[in-house]
């Protein structure tokens, strides 16, 4: 792994900004694919020909391949590249040879303008590897889509990242930091038994009742059950404590908030009883703006949307076509379409005989459509929605359940 003495992170990212509207242009295409095939990551021998789930971090510009041991852990203050490659079946059901692809670049909440930019662009990059035929999209951690999140049993979201900039500091050394990790189920966005290790402020006041919390002192450890957690939850956090217990042999102490005894958990975080906390009520880190309890503008019962990007009159526009059932017959192989479904996720479907000015400008329209749901309730946050883009001919199964639901 690249040192990161000496090194701290550029401008933090702002995924408001359309700093990665410029991937994608003409011009791109063959410099990309010239450029892919000098990139290490893809020139695995893997990539591309066998299925499987790979997972690169962007550190100091360059893509860095996960071990097996690593991936499913993304960290807050970085950017990430993930490839999900699967065999692709004939619509009668039986087994082809093709295999099909999705190139997820991943945003950390506090990445910086750089790795962001970078992951973009060689998400591009890879999909140029693969021949154009990956679905790509767009995560931000806030608001991971469905698919991304079932592609792994246990994802964990953990603060901190690898530095990367230009500026020259004097390295300052931290002292070791105690963690709380909120466990809590993903089900109820992927429909699977998938969990969430999301790491918080240590402080009382990042308590939930309905989920369950593992606080590391670095001496002991504690588990603090909220008393509306599910037994899904306390068996999945029993695991994630048996795994760090493999690591170092600390004694392990598990605490229902209806215990008694809970109140230690509740000192050793700041707080010194039950009083000083407000309520044990604290919204999910990820996932609560569209795929959790309907509050707010971002209401998943909102009709979905379909929209045509077009060049015919000389300027790119687009327009709505129809709202409500979407089907494949909606959509026409001369345009680029926006499907807005519900604004749970932005689709992007490019035509096989869309021009040029329309496939290079599918994210920049995208963007501009996000903003133009933003600027209609400042309070949403729209601007998270996760982006994908397929092309007509390879169609994701997302994509296809997407506009058959």
């Amino acid at each position: 792994m690249p040192s990161n003495k000496g090194l701290i992170p550029s401008k933090e990212y702002d995924i408001k900004d359309s700093n990665v509207e410029l991937i994608g242009t003409d011009i791109d295409h063959k410099v990309k694919y010239n450029s892919a095939l000098t990139e290490p990551a893809w020139n695995d021998g893997c990539v591309g020909v066998t299925t499987g789930l790979k997972v690169w971090r962007i550190e100091n510009f360059e893509v860095v391949p996960l071990p097996p041991h690593q991936i499913g852990v993304f960290f807050e203050g970085d950017s990430y590249i993930v490839l999900h490659s699967y065999k692709v079946g004939n619509e009668d059901g039986t087994e082809t040879h093709r295999l099909g692809h999705d190139a997820f670049f991943w945003l950390g909440s506090k990445t910086s303008q750089d790795e962001a930019g970078v992951a973009a662009y060689k998400t591009v990059e890879l999909d140029e590897f693969l021949q154009g035929t990956a679905t790509q999209h767009r995560e931000t951690q806030a608001e991971p889509s469905d698919v991304f999140l079932a592609l792994f049993p246990r994802i964990t979201i953990r603060r901190g990242g690898v530095a990367s900039g230009f500026r020259h500091v004097e390295e300052t050394v931290k002292p070791e930091t105690k963690t709380l990790l909120r466990v809590f189920s993903a089900g109820h966005m992927v429909g699977r038994d998938s969990v969430v290790v999301h790491e918080v402020e240590p402080s009382a006041t990042s308590l939930d009742e309905g989920d369950v919390f593992i606080f590391d002192r670095g001496d002991k450890i504690y588990v603090w059950q909220g008393k509306n957690c599910s037994p899904m939850e306390k068996a999945k956090a029993a695991q994630i404590v048996h795994d760090m217990t493999l690591a170092k042999h600390v004694d392990v102490e598990v605490l229902s908030q209806l215990d008694s005894g809970s109140r230690r958990v509740l000192e050793e975080l700041g707080a010194g009883d039950e009083s000083e906390v407000q309520s044990f009520h604290h919204a999910r880190p990820l996932g609560s703006t569209s795929r959790g309890p309907a509050s707010g503008p971002m209401k998943s019962s909102q009709p979905s949307k379909l929209l045509r990007l077009s060049d015919a009159s000389g300027q790119l526009q687009f327009e709505l076509i129809k709202d409500g059932y979407i089907s494949k017959n909606d959509l026409d192989g001369n345009d680029v379409f926006i499907l807005n479904n519900a604004n749970r996720e932005i689709w992007v479907w490019e035509g096989a005989r869309a021009s040029s000015a329309e496939r290079a400008s599918w994210l920049k329209v995208a963007q501009a459509y996000v903003r133009h749901l933003q600027s209609e309730d400042e309070a949403s946050r729209a601007y998270q929605i996760p982006i994908a883009k397929v092309k007509q001919g390879f169609e994701s199964p997302a994509f296809l359940h997407t506009i058959r639901a």
